[in-house]
């Protein structure tokens, strides 16, 4: 049995790299990825203490899959977004971003 400990390192891991990720790139797919690595570290957290708080309950396992429908519903809508930025400017990065503001 893994023990606690080993899934929360990953899950901080996750976390802090995604947190890096958004706030240093300067493309929005990849700010969109990272913030996909937020949600991750999160549905881990669910999973893991639902496991070893409520083990024979599944409350984390369902709000990990609603997580994870959320997060699928998310990057259509970003992903249509930035088609739509790209159609309109040429670009995806968030400095060319100012150039929608008028």
């Amino acid at each position: 049995m893994v023990h606690l400990e080993y899934y929360l390192i990953v899950s901080t891991i996750m976390l802090f790299a995604g947190i890096y990720g958004f706030f240093t790139r300067r493309n929005t797919l990849a700010m969109l990825i990272s913030i996909e690595l937020i949600l991750n570290a999160t549905d881990i957290n669910f999973a893991v203490f639902n496991r070893y708080l409520f083990p024979d309950g599944l409350e984390g396992y369902f709000f990990s899959l609603f997580s994870i429908a959320i997060s699928a519903a998310e990057t259509a809508i970003a992903i249509a977004i930035m088609i739509n930025i790209y159609r309109n400017i040429r670009s995806i990065q968030v400095d060319k971003l100012e150039d929608l503001k008028w």
